[in-house]
């Protein structure tokens, strides 16, 4: 019986999907697009959270290990868009959901942009502090002996923020035609 309960349909889990949503969350996703591909890769309505979740994370998880601490600040700015998506898709709510997902993708750009400056040491860091003591980027690489592939791995995430925000716009794009029998 248990079983069966969790047979239900999965449409049945998921709220309607109204074309204002969808033509929200499709603006949404090609604003990620634009400007997680130009110049900075600076979206102004997310990065300036994603910044403040990133430099927390580096204090949460630095109570707990210094070693691993560089990890935090990458970890935390995939934790909060997850933990929003999870909740909403509790709460079934399609749209909302997307957009996570959309959010959790266009991160990958900004991370990415830091991963590719592993080397060069260019972009400026919070506090100005000095690239060459404080790059999260270049000290992980550095453990791993793999600071020349820095440039290879940005592209690699670039590719997988553009096919995040892709799948979760297609996403929301299908369930949308699916309601209206398409």
């Amino acid at each position: 019986m248990i079983a069966a309960a969790d047979d239900t349909d999965d449409a049945e889990r998921w709220q309607p999907v109204g074309s204002p949503a969808l033509a929200g969350v499709a603006a949404f996703a090609l604003a990620a697009l634009w400007f997680g591909n130009r110049g900075e890769r600076w979206f102004p309505l997310l990065d300036g959270a994603n910044l403040l979740f990133h430099e927390a994370g580096h204090l949460f998880v630095g109570l707990v290990s210094q070693r691993f601490a560089v990890w935090g600040g990458t970890l935390a700015q995939f934790a909060f868009p997850l933990a929003a998506a999870w909740h909403f898709r509790r709460a079934g709510a399609t749209a909302s959901f997307a957009a996570c997902l959309v959010w959790l993708s266009q991160n990958l750009f900004g991370i990415a942009h830091y991963i590719g400056d592993a080397r060069a040491l260019a972009l400026p860091l919070v506090g100005g502090r000095d690239p060459a003591d404080a790059h999260d980027w270049a000290e992980i690489f550095g453990r791993f002996g793999a600071l020349q592939a820095d440039t290879r791995i940005a592209a690699f995430v670039t590719l997988l923020g553009w096919l995040g925000v892709l799948a979760a716009a297609g996403w929301l794009g299908l369930r949308w035609m699916r309601e209206r029998g398409r």
